[in-house]
């Protein structure tokens, strides 16, 4: 009896042993693909984030029409690089080892709306201090953002918590207004994302401003570096397809966005899906939100990986 009840008691310790490395192997495939967040995660915390955010916003765009288009910008750069982390928003830090990601070609001079983010998190902190991390600001920032000039709403998943590191080496991989089509598939593709999310993340094109260097006329008529141009010519800071109609008549700004409808590959792919939203801004809208929501599940943070930040430019130290 003895022997028989020790053989039952190494088979139940290997069976519990077993069961823990599946649900650890578990956890880490479900933790890559957003598992965990839940678009009520502040209900019981932090009830008012998202009215804060909202407020914030509609102040800040009044002030500055470009607002909700860089925020939603902000949100992209920053889950292209690490997952949706917060790490663009860290700023350079000898003390802690970090080189910000601000300062890579594809945001240098470029990213913007940092101080709006700033103000976000102050306001947070008022309300709920230590609670509401700086990833998930920037992801219902663009939300609200979009929302705001016209464009769909959806149910934020949230849950994320802030990264304590940033990758410059991925950062300086962002899409550049400059990729031909095959580098822009394998940039989405590298992050889980098809042809249709392609497209539909592009579409965010249809509001907001590019400097004139990056255009695929350039700065025509003697305009200087730096001077802003409208990337959507018809309704410039109104979220709606237009942008699309541009696209079929071959005046897009940015290289990148034309590309979507020239060559043999483009007609095999994305122009079919291009002449879909130019026909039908509720399936634009529609497939933006999933998008979205798709892009914003890139390996976030949960749990007890990362921080809550304090300060959305600097990792949390005694010395802040």
């Amino acid at each position: 009896m003895a022997a028989s009840s020790s053989s039952l008691s190494s088979a139940a310790h290997c069976s519990l042993l077993l069961t823990a490395a599946l649900v650890l192997v578990l956890s880490h495939a479900a933790h890559a693909h957003g598992a965990g967040l839940s678009s009520s995660f502040y209900d019981n915390s932090c009830p008012s984030t998202r009215d804060v955010v909202r407020r914030v916003i509609q102040d800040a765009r009044v002030a500055d029409a470009r607002i909700p288009a860089s925020l939603i910008r902000l949100h992209f750069h920053d889950c292209f690089v690490n997952g949706c982390d917060g790490s663009l928003l860290l700023d350079d830090d000898f003390f802690s080892g970090i080189r910000t990601e601000k300062k890579v070609p594809g945001n240098n001079r470029s990213a913007r709306g940092f101080n709006v983010v700033d103000d976000i998190k102050r306001a947070l902190e008022k309300s709920c201090p230590g609670i509401v991390s700086c990833a998930d600001i920037l992801a219902l920032a663009a939300e609200i953002s979009v929302e705001l000039a016209g464009g769909p709403s959806w149910s934020v998943p949230l849950g994320r918590r802030d990264g304590t590191k940033t990758n410059i080496q991925s950062a300086n991989d962002l899409p550049s207004p400059f990729d031909s089509l095959e580098v822009l598939q394998r940039k989405f593709r590298n992050m889980g994302l098809d042809n249709t999310d392609l497209v539909a993340l592009q579409g965010a094109h249809t509001f907001g401003r590019a400097q004139c260097q990056f255009t695929q006329r350039n700065c025509t008529g003697g305009q200087p570096w730096g001077t802003l141009v409208n990337l959507d010519v018809v309704t410039p800071d109104v979220f709606d397809n237009k942008y699309y109609d541009i696209l079929l008549w071959g005046r897009a700004q940015l290289p990148s966005d034309q590309v979507m409808m020239s060559g043999p590959i483009a007609a095999a792919s994305t122009a079919p899906i291009v002449r879909r939203f130019s026909g039908s801004q509720k399936d634009f809208f529609k497939n933006f939100a999933a998008s979205m929501i798709k892009m914003g599940n890139i390996s976030p943070l949960t749990g007890r990986d990362g921080e809550i930040r304090k300060n959305c430019r600097r990792v949390n130290k005694k010395l802040y």
